[in-house]
């Protein structure tokens, strides 16, 4: 396990230093993100062949973080505590930026997993 954290710290890390460097406007841990996507995509053939039944280390961390998850949203909840007056003042454009925000990244998500499954049915 401590060398799948490793990966996946590192990736974080050359999103992050990619993200300074080249000064991207997105965040660095999304740009490690896709730098661990596309890293697994090349590797999952030969990594396929070799699995027997038994998870990668990768799972089992990837795993253990989702598992807990609840615990990384207290400092949200703490936040949300700590500014109850700006929400209390400025709830409307809050809503309707929560409300347009998730419904554009369902409409998106949408999109591209309609795409991705007509691509993989060709």
């Amino acid at each position: 396990m401590p060398a799948a954290f490793a990966v996946l710290v590192g990736a974080q890390l050359l999103g992050e230093m990619l993200r300074l460097l080249l000064h991207l406007p997105l965040p660095g841990p999304v740009i490690g993100m896709f730098i661990l996507t596309i890293g697994l995509l090349f590797s999952y053939g030969r990594w396929a062949r070799k699995r027997e039944d038994k998870p990668s280390a990768l799972e089992n961390m990837s795993t253990s973080l989702i598992e807990n998850m609840g615990l990384l949203f207290i400092p949200a909840g703490v936040g949300i505590v700590t500014e109850w007056t700006v929400l209390r003042r400025d709830w409307l454009p809050i809503l309707l930026g929560l409300l347009v925000s998730t419904a554009l990244g369902l409409v998106v998500t949408a999109l591209i997993m309609h795409r991705v499954t007509q691509r993989a049915s060709r």
